[in-house]
């Protein structure tokens, strides 16, 4: 492999709550072939994201060919992913998966904007895999501490931090609380499978 070869960007986690925030996007170099990074308000860049939720439902939303959206829940909120033709391998995964069902997915944020001027934020699959119970209970733990870590660190004054303050201004309070949320749910569901 060529030194000059792109190495692929480290797959960020990131909760529903503060992913549907991320409405900012940026380039570092104007090269055309640059990558697209989504900024999360906690002050990290995220060119690729790892999820994991149920997935709740799927529709072919495509007029003339298929294009699967997929609806994906975590304990904070709702992701939305979409593939089509070229993600023939998400979209497949899409097409077959019966609801619901917990996946893992890795993929790229996509930002669009409405005519309205709302900004909605999706994810473009790499890929969906189905995993178990204790597979999303892990990566629900694991994106609990590396948010709460992007929270603890965020001193306005890092690159990131401080492109974060000037785009949302928002008080990292509420992803604070969110990750509790998210870890509360997570202690009812084993208490629930514990009296099962």
């Amino acid at each position: 492999m060529s030194e000059s070869a792109p190495t692929r960007e480290v797959a960020r986690r990131a909760f529903a709550a503060e992913f549907n925030d991320a409405t900012y996007t940026f380039k570092e170099s104007d090269d055309e072939r640059a990558p697209v990074y989504s900024l999360l308000p906690t002050g990290e860049r995220a060119n690729r994201v790892f999820i994991v939720g149920t997935l709740t439902e799927t529709e072919d939303v495509g007029e003339d060919s298929e294009y699967w959206r997929g609806r994906i829940v975590d304990p904070t909120g709702t992701f939305f992913t979409y593939a089509g033709q070229y993600q023939p391998e998400a979209a497949s995964a899409l097409r077959e998966a019966e609801t619901p069902a917990y996946v893992a997915v890795v993929g790229k944020p996509r930002t669009y904007e409405t005519d309205d001027g709302e900004v909605n934020v999706s994810l473009r699959p790499e890929s969906i895999t189905v995993v178990d119970a204790g597979t999303r209970d892990r990566w629900v733990v694991e994106t609990a501490k590396r948010t709460l870590d992007r929270i603890e660190t965020f001193d306005g004054t890092g690159e990131y931090d401080a492109m974060s303050e000037t785009q949302y201004g928002v008080d990292l309070g509420i992803y604070r609380d969110q990750v509790v949320k998210a870890l509360e749910d997570l202690e009812e569901d084993a208490e629930v499978a514990a009296e099962a």
